[in-house]
Parts: structure tokens; C-alpha cells; sequence
């Protein structure tokens, strides 16, 4: 059984009272933002135990579980970085600047970044890269599922506006439907103009 507070209970016992975890979404899309959430729980903190990678858990639960994390987290922030930001920083670079906007925000003061995947940036703030932190990390765990969520709600209500991309479904991840809207209507100014299908599919998440 996976112990997701490893990381956390280590460093809530150095002293760090302000552990932040991170987590982005939508790397892998073709449109839309990339969205970072960061999330900190007080010290010795106990959250429902189906608090897990957001990928795993059924949308139902995702948004029930996001509730409880908005209600239970000592300080959380969700931040995006636009189609055009992509375009000119990268999706790499993007992502990390998303997350930085989370430990930048109003009341965050993090004293410990968990940061889920391998790369992340020099900041004064000490850090560490956990591959696979959202299943890992109840911290990074709770980040996922706010940035999912979030992400999710936004490209659904984008979707109401141009209905023929599937994104209430697909939330701008490159399905068959998405591909034969391309085709049929072309890019939309919600479309990230640097990526291709190989691309989306080389950060596929």
C-alpha cells in the first residue's frame, strides 16, 4: 500500500510547516491553457484516503474530492498559462511557470516545494522532483485533482462556443473527434499554434 504521506511526514518532522505540492494538467493537449494547482495541508494533516493521481479517479468523485481539498488545505492556488504563453515559452517552460505562479500567489509563503515529474527551475525556495508525484505525494495528489478539475470545468464551458472540437469530452486532448474538427473548421484562437499530434502526443497526460 502506497504511504502518500512519505514525503510530507519527512519534512513536516525537519520543521518545514508549509510544504507545497504541485501538479499541472493538460500538457499533452492541443488547445486550451495549461493549468497548475498548488496545494499545502497543515502539519500531520489526515485527508480522505481517495485522494490519489486525478487520472485514476472517476470525474464524479474528482470534483467531490476537490471540494474537500478547497475546505481542508491550509492554502491552494490554481494558475494557468494561455495558448499563447505555450506557443512562446514551450509547454515545458509553460508548465514550470504555471506552478511558479502558484508559489508567487497572495498568502502561499511555501517553505518546501513537491514538484510532480523530473524538471522544474532554480528558485530560492528548496525543492524536490518526485516522477510519478501524483500517486505519491498526497500533496502533489491533491494538486492534480484541483488543476484537473479546474482545466476540465473551463474547456467544457469553451466548448459551448465552438461545439465541434469535442471538448466537453475530449477537454482538447487529440481524439478523432477533435482531429475531424480540425480539419473541417481549422484552428481556433483557443489552439496552441507551435503543436502538431506528434507533440501533444510526446506529453501525452
Amino acid at each position: 500500500m502506497i504511504d502518500r504521506y512519505l514525503f510530507e511526514r519527512e519534512l513536516w518532522a525537519e520543521g518545514y510547516s508549509r510544504v507545497m505540492g504541485l501538479d499541472e494538467v493538460g500538457r499533452g493537449c492541443l488547445c486550451g491553457p495549461v493549468v497548475a494547482a498548488g496545494v499545502i495541508f497543515a502539519p500531520e494533516t489526515v485527508v480522505n484516503p481517495k485522494i490519489k493521481d486525478s487520472k485514476s479517479i472517476s470525474k464524479v468523485t474528482r470534483k467531490k474530492l476537490a471540494l474537500e481539498i478547497e475546505k481542508t488545505a491550509l492554502f491552494y492556488a490554481v494558475k494557468a498559462c494561455t495558448p499563447a504563453k505555450i506557443d512562446e515559452l514551450n509547454i515545458l517552460n509553460a508548465s514550470i511557470e504555471a506552478m511558479l505562479k502558484c508559489t508567487e500567489s497572495k498568502g502561499a509563503n511555501p517553505e518546501y516545494l513537491l514538484i510532480d515529474g523530473n524538471r522544474f527551475t532554480n528558485t530560492l525556495i528548496p525543492h524536490q522532483c518526485i516522477v510519478k508525484g501524483d500517486d505519491k505525494s498526497v500533496s502533489i495528489a491533491a494538486a492534480s485533482i484541483l488543476a484537473k478539475v479546474y482545466r476540465d470545468e473551463y474547456m467544457k464551458k469553451l466548448h459551448k462556443q465552438y461545439p465541434f472540437y469535442g471538448w466537453d469530452k475530449n477537454v482538447g486532448y487529440p481524439t478523432k473527434t477533435h482531429l475531424e474538427g480540425l480539419q473541417e473548421y481549422g484552428y481556433t484562437e483557443h489552439h496552441r499554434k507551435s503543436f502538431n499530434l506528434r507533440t501533444a502526443r510526446k506529453y501525452q497526460k
